[in-house]
């Protein structure tokens, strides 16, 4: 069994390590080839250069991958509020909802009621 894990953080390294440098390669061919003739001023990138701007890239518009899925709708995270809310009393259930429009100031409501919204009148 040891064997099997041993095997497998190779291979994960391995196709990592491929991986990031394909990125890179790619980063670097397309700004070369693109950018560096069609914009004037542009320079050319080395390869270090493109894996640079392809970790800058990563920690500005992805992330690092942290509690994935917890905070993205995740089917099991919402499996798992709709048993917490199908368990509650609706006493429980107003004072929930009270307390989150209490944190979030109301803003994300999905169903406004016409005394909320402006301009509206009540039937």
């Amino acid at each position: 069994m040891k064997k099997f894990w041993i095997k497998k953080a190779l291979m994960i390294l391995v196709f990592g390590t491929a991986a990031v440098l394909l990125f890179g390669w790619i980063v670097m061919a397309l700004w070369n080839n693109i950018l560096a003739v069609v914009v004037t001023g542009v320079k050319p990138l080395s390869f270090l250069q493109a894996l640079g701007i392809l970790v800058l890239s990563k920690i500005l518009f992805g992330g690092f991958g942290g509690g994935r899925g917890k905070w993205r709708g995740s089917a099991a995270w919402k499996e798992k509020m709709k048993k917490r809310w199908d368990a509650m009393t609706p006493e429980e259930r107003e004072k929930f909802k009270a307390e989150w429009k209490n944190r979030c100031g109301g803003r994300w409501s999905m169903d406004p009621t016409p005394e909320a919204t402006p301009g509206a009148t009540a039937d």
